[in-house]
This record gives structure tokens, C-alpha cells and sequence, in this order.
């Protein structure tokens, strides 16, 4: 029984730790443009694995709950007009094509410059990307539809590549902002429009992501006297039990 209450506690103290990273994450970037807050989902490790036949009783005490995940929250963002040509945001379902140096990321963050080769990069400088690779822009009054389609001065330039996923597809966050996505996955966009001179703010509310770290807090420390109490009667066995041996 004891080993079982040390053995939950423990569990619950590491879930809430890294709940409690995970919740922190959240509030920092509760400002940063295209972010998914994430929350954490919880599966349940049991004794049993072992092969062991437990009783309902010890079945029900050593079913200890382990973090089995994260859910990305891919729920839109408000919209702000910038003013900035090169400024992008994605209404609907949908992901920018970002080339980087490990392969292609998705991201909602349409923060985007030219570099000094005019390429159309995001703020770490990759690369983002059209239907013909690399978006290069010539001189002139860059205008871009809700299609995605690029033109300067009225001459067509490229489209910007929009993807999207099948529902369930696993998205692995890298960085604030940017996803890795299973290859093959990708699919046309279909509803997705592009609005040009607005950005997509971050979906994180700040209030809930900092009532939910000081809630995680507390529980942290309760657990951690929870096992501070189980560690003294581990310790006080111990003492007493030696000297039969």
C-alpha cells in the first residue's frame, strides 16, 4: 500500500511538472503571432503490464497516471491589420510551406520580410514557399489575392503553397511557431484564404494559461509534501525492520 501511495504521488508530481512547462510555454507566447497553445492529455500506466494478476484493489492503486501527449490547439487566432505588404494570415484551415534546413515546416506565423535577394523568408530567414519553389519578388507594388496568388505591379508571380492536414494527423511543434508533419501528409489547402497586410495573433489566452500555472503550483507542492511524508515513513520502516534482519 505504501509503495503504491509513494508510486502515485511520484507519477503525479513528474505529470504536473510537465504540466506545468508546458503551461509556462503557453503564457510566454501568448503574444507571439501564430502560436497553438497545447494542452496535455493523461493515459494511464498500470502494474499489470508486468504480467502480474492483481486484485481490483491493487488494480485500482497501481493504475498510476503518466502524461501520454499533448493536444495542439489549432483554433484561429484574432486578426490585426499591419499595414505591411509582406504580412500574412491565413483565414481558415490552412499552414504556410516554410523551406528550412531540415526539410519543409508548416506554420501559421505570416510574419514574413524580404531578404537581400528579395525572397519571401520568415523571421529566422527561411525561405517561404510557392508553388514553384522559393517566392522571389521583383521590384514593385506587391499584391497578394486570397488564393495565395503573387503578383507585382499586376503581373503574376507565384502562389503561395497553403497546405492542409486530414484530421488526427500527428504535428510535432518545433520552435514557437513552426510544425514537422509526417511526410506525404501534406494536401492543397481547399479552405483556406489568404489575407494579405493582417497577422494571426497567438490562441493562448494569458489569463486562463496563468490561473491554470498558479493552480498547477500548489498541486506540485502538495504533492511533493505528500511524498516528503512517504519518504519519512519509508526511512522510519527502514529503521525499525533492520535490526530483525
Amino acid at each position: 500500500m505504501m509503495d503504491s501511495g509513494f508510486y502515485s504521488a511520484f507519477t503525479a508530481l513528474a505529470a504536473r511538472m510537465q504540466s506545468l512547462d508546458l503551461v509556462a510555454n503557453n503564457l510566454a507566447n501568448a503574444n507571439t503571432v501564430g502560436y497553438k497553445g497545447q494542452d496535455l492529455f493523461y493515459k494511464s500506466y498500470s502494474a499489470s503490464l508486468n504480467g502480474t494478476r492483481l486484485t481490483a484493489e491493487n488494480q485500482a492503486i497501481n493504475d498510476f497516471a503518466i502524461i501520454g501527449g499533448a493536444n495542439i490547439d489549432l483554433s484561429s487566432g484574432s486578426f490585426s491589420n499591419t499595414g505591411n505588404d509582406s504580412d500574412l494570415a491565413i483565414e481558415g484551415s490552412g499552414f504556410f510551406s516554410i523551406q528550412t534546413k531540415r526539410g519543409i515546416r508548416y506554420t501559421r506565423n505570416g510574419n514574413f520580410t524580404l531578404n537581400s535577394q528579395r525572397q519571401l523568408v520568415d523571421q529566422q530567414g527561411d525561405t517561404v514557399m510557392g508553388q514553384q519553389g522559393p517566392i522571389v519578388l521583383p521590384n514593385g507594388k506587391v499584391t497578394i489575392s486570397t488564393d495565395g496568388t503573387v503578383s507585382v505591379e499586376g503581373a503574376n508571380v507565384d502562389q503561395l503553397k497553403i497546405v492542409d492536414f486530414p484530421h488526427g494527423t500527428l504535428l510535432v511543434p518545433e520552435g514557437s511557431t513552426d510544425f514537422n508533419a509526417p511526410a506525404g501528409s501534406a494536401a492543397p489547402a481547399t479552405a483556406a484564404k489568404v489575407r494579405q497586410g493582417m497577422l494571426e495573433s497567438s490562441n493562448s489566452d494569458p489569463v486562463s494559461s496563468a490561473v491554470s500555472l498558479i493552480d498547477l503550483q500548489r498541486n506540485a507542492e502538495m504533492v511533493q509534501r505528500a511524498l516528503t511524508i512517504f519518504n519519512t515513513d519509508f526511512n522510519q520502516t527502514a529503521v525499525e525492520e533492520l535490526p530483525k534482519v
